[in-house]
């Protein structure tokens, strides 16, 4: 366990970084966004062209990683709403929410954090997930937090929510990253030896400035959305991400496996981790966006990532 705590102790080291120097003002609030961009249009696409050029082209298509997440993905969304909404929380911050309990925080932390853990070979099933998570978790949950528009509207209005999540897809540039990965893994390409160096130099930044930004944000969001609210509106979906989620996972997969699922036990481990990772970060720009309470979603994604130090070693203790 100690072993395990010194390699992810850096990772959340530097997100602690991140949150103390936005919530101390040494970051000006008005940068983050320059951060952010930096790293979501530059040093994580070629982090993952890099994981995806290199990576057998057969690990990226892996129907088995893709159908068991996804099926783990739906019964978390289907129950984080049910056991959420009420009075108070009707469907946009019961999807929202659904969203941040369903949808880890893979390509910020993930990626750098099981390499770092597992090897490069988890980069494969890593990759699947991402696509799983940004194509079809993130639209669904977007599509269902439209029902609020009314009755009569309800399903044109998840329609055009749905056409929206679609289009953020499309302009976001690390599925087209994911796919000229595996397209160059396919062909077997390489880059031209300056063209790949400076990609891989921005691969090598997307780490430790992909995890000072996520502390940066959440402390942006702390700041600017730091109404009260019972415990009981966040709590425990933040419970469902770190405990139910990665449980969910593991019973899956592993009754799949004996059902003769061609999954491969590593896959699963791999899986498993990732699930038990905290809530993704940018789901709380999405809440912001799409009216949602980003105050809720806020306060989730910043109890996961605080808690995730100790549950997340716990599970990398359990499933290696």
């Amino acid at each position: 366990m100690l072993n395990i705590l010194l390699v992810t102790f850096p990772f959340f080291a530097l997100v602690l970084a991140g949150f103390l120097a936005a919530h101390r003002r040494m970051l000006p609030l008005e940068a983050i966004p320059g951060l952010n961009g930096f790293v979501l249009f530059f040093a994580l696409p070629c982090m993952l062209y890099r994981f995806g050029s290199t990576t057998p082209i057969a690990e990226l298509l892996d129907a088995s990683v893709a159908g068991v997440y996804l099926l783990c993905a739906l019964v978390m969304v289907a129950f984080a709403i049910v056991m959420t909404m009420n009075s108070r929380i009707r469907w946009n911050d019961a999807a929202m929410g659904a969203l941040v309990a369903a949808f880890p925080n893979t390509g910020f932390m993930g990626v750098p954090l099981l390499a770092a853990l597992l090897g490069p070979q988890s980069a494969g099933p890593v990759i699947v997930l991402i696509v799983v998570d940004m194509v079809i978790t993130s639209s669904l949950c977007i599509a269902l937090s439209r029902l609020d528009e009314g009755e009569g509207h309800g399903g044109q209005a998840m329609l055009v929510a749905g056409r929206k999540a679609l289009r953020g897809v499309v302009v976001n540039p690390m599925p087209w990253a994911i796919l000229l990965g595996g397209v160059a893994s396919a062909v077997q390409f390489t880059l031209p030896g300056p063209v790949e160096k400076t990609v891989w130099l921005l691969a090598d930044a997307a780490s430790p400035v992909a995890l000072f930004t996520i502390g940066a944000v959440l402390a942006r969001s702390q700041i600017q959305s730091s109404h009260p609210m019972p415990t009981s509106d966040y709590l425990p979906v933040a419970i469902m991400k770190l405990l139910l989620h990665p449980l969910l996972v593991l019973a899956v997969g592993t009754a799949a496996i004996q059902l003769g699922v061609p999954l491969q036990p590593f896959a699963l481990t791999v899986m498993v981790l990732v699930s038990a990772l905290p809530s993704a970060s940018n789901v709380s720009l999405l809440a912001e966006r799409f009216g949602a309470d980003n105050g809720r979603i806020a306060r989730i994604i910043l109890v996961t990532t605080a808690a995730a130090f100790l549950t997340f070693s716990g599970a990398v203790a359990l499933m290696t």
